[in-house]
C-alpha cells in the first residue's frame, strides 16, 4: 500500500511531498486522538475548541492559504493546498468540512469585501480569533439560488434580514454569517454579525443531527429582522448570483476532495484488515475476489483524485469551469460511496459494527453527494453545458 501511494505522489513536486510529510505528522499526533471522541460524542467542536483547530490547521496555509498575499494570505496554487486538504479529509473529514468553509469564507472576503471589511472580517478569521459561516440553502431553495427567499430591507443607514438558511456549516460556532438574500430587487450578499454590543443574538441556531460527519456542524439558521448597517454588504449590490456561483465552482472541488478522503481512508483499512483475516486456510487478501474489489477501489479512487486535481488547476487558470469540476464533484462523491460499501463489504459482520472504522467511513461517505448541489445537480450543469439547454426550468 505505502509503495503505490508513493507512486501516486511522484508526480507531486518535492516541496509538495516535504509539505505533506510535515503535515501528516503533524495531523496524526494532534488530530488522530481528537476523532474517536468527538464520533462518541456525537456533535462538533465548541467554537473556541474549532478555533484552536484552525489556528493548527493554518500552520500550513489551510485558512489562509487561497488568499492572495496582499491580504495577508499565503497565496498558495490550489494544487498544493489541495492535496494538503485531501490529506486531512483522509484522517478528520469532519474537521475538513470545517476548514473548507472557513477558508473559502476567506477566499470570498478577500475577492469581495472593502478595505474596512477585510480589516473587520478577513484579518481575524485568518488568525483563528473569528469563524464565519456562508449561508446560502434554505428550506425550499437548494442549488437554485435565484429562488431565496430570504429578505434584506434597507431602513436608513440600516438593514433587516429576514428568512431561514438549512445546512449551514460552521453555524453554531460561528461569529457572523454572510447571508445571500434579495436586497435592493437583486441578490446580494450580506454580512450579519451574530452577537449585539449588549450580547444579543441577531440570529439563532438549531444544530442538525446527523448519520455521518457528526464532528462537524451542520445547522439551521434564523433571521428575524436581524440588523446589520448598509456598509455590511459584500461585494456589489445585486451581485450575489454571480458571486455565489463562483463559490460553488470551487467549493465543488474540494466536496470532492473530501470524499476522496474519506475513501482513502477506507481503502487502507480495507487492505490492513485483508492482510490480516484468514478464511478458508488463507488470508482474504489472497482471494482473487477480495483483489478485485481492492483493484476497483484503487483505481476509483485515482480516477476521481485526477478529476479534482484537474478542476485545481482549471480554478488556478482562472478560466470557466464549472463543467469540470461537477464532473469532479459528482464523481469523487458516488465513488466514495462505492469504495467505502465494498470497505464494509471485505470486512464481512465486523465492518457493520461500531468497533471497526469501516462502517463510519461509509456513513460519512453517503452524505458527500448531497452537499454543494447532489449529483443530480451536477449532471445537469454538466447536461446544460454540453447541449445549452437548461434542464433547470
Amino acid at each position: 500500500m505505502q509503495d503505490v501511494m508513493m507512486a501516486a505522489q511522484a508526480l507531486y513536486s518535492e516541496e509538495q511531498r516535504m509539505l505533506l510529510d510535515n503535515f501528516r505528522r503533524m495531523a496524526e499526533a494532534e488530530f488522530v486522538p481528537l476523532v474517536d471522541k468527538y464520533e462518541k460524542l456525537g456533535h462538533p467542536p465548541n467554537a473556541e475548541t474549532l478555533k484552536g483547530l484552525f489556528v493548527k490547521c493554518e500552520e500550513f496555509g489551510l485558512i489562509s492559504g487561497l488568499v492572495p498575499e496582499s491580504d495577508g494570505g499565503l497565496e498558495m496554487n490550489r494544487m498544493t493546498y489541495g492535496i494538503l486538504y485531501e490529506e486531512l479529509a483522509r484522517i478528520w473529514p469532519d474537521l475538513a468540512i470545517a476548514v473548507l468553509i472557513q477558508g473559502h469564507a476567506a477566499l470570498s472576503l478577500s475577492m469581495l469585501a472593502s478595505p474596512a471589511q477585510k480589516e473587520i472580517y478577513l484579518a481575524p478569521l485568518m488568525r483563528g480569533e473569528r469563524i464565519g459561516c456562508t449561508c446560502i440553502s434554505e428550506p425550499e431553495v437548494g442549488s437554485n439560488v435565484v429562488e431565496v427567499k430570504c429578505r434584506a430591507e434597507r431602513k436608513g443607514d440600516n438593514i433587516y434580514v429576514t428568512g431561514q438558511k438549512l445546512w449551514i456549516s460552521n453555524g453554531a460556532q460561528s461569529d457572523f454569517a454572510v447571508v445571500v438574500c434579495n436586497l435592493d430587487e437583486g441578490i446580494s450578499m450580506v454580512i450579519v454579525d451574530r452577537y449585539d454590543d449588549n450580547g444579543g443574538e441577531r440570529y439563532q441556531v438549531r444544530e442538525l443531527n446527523k448519520m455521518g460527519l457528526v464532528g462537524a456542524s451542520t445547522c439551521e439558521l434564523f433571521f428575524d429582522g436581524a440588523e446589520t448597517t448598509a456598509d455590511h454588504v459584500l461585494g456589489k449590490s445585486g451581485g450575489g448570483l454571480f458571486q455565489t456561483l463562483k463559490l460553488f465552482e470551487s467549493a465543488r472541488v474540494f466536496v470532492g476532495l473530501t470524499s476522496i478522503g474519506i475513501g482513502q481512508a477506507a481503502l487502507e483499512t480495507a487492505v490492513l484488515y485483508a492482510g490480516q483475516r484468514s478464511q478458508h486456510g488463507k488470508l482474504i487478501g489472497g482471494h482473487q475476489l477480495i483483489q478485485g474489489y481492492l483493484a476497483d477501489m484503487a483505481t476509483q479512487l485515482d480516477a476521481a483524485r485526477l478529476l479534482c486535481q484537474r478542476g485545481l488547476q482549471l480554478l488556478d487558470l482562472g478560466v470557466r469551469c464549472d463543467t469540470q469540476t461537477s464532473m469532479a464533484k459528482w464523481y469523487a462523491t458516488e465513488m466514495a460511496v462505492e469504495v467505502a460499501g465494498k470497505a464494509v463489504q471485505i470486512h464481512g459482520g465486523v465492518g457493520i459494527t461500531k468497533e471497526f472504522p469501516v462502517e463510519r467511513h461509509f456513513r460519512n461517505a453517503k452524505i458527500m453527494p448531497i452537499p454543494d448541489g447532489t449529483t443530480e445537480i451536477q449532471k445537469l450543469v454538466i447536461g446544460r453545458n454540453l447541449t445549452g439547454i437548461s434542464a433547470f426550468s
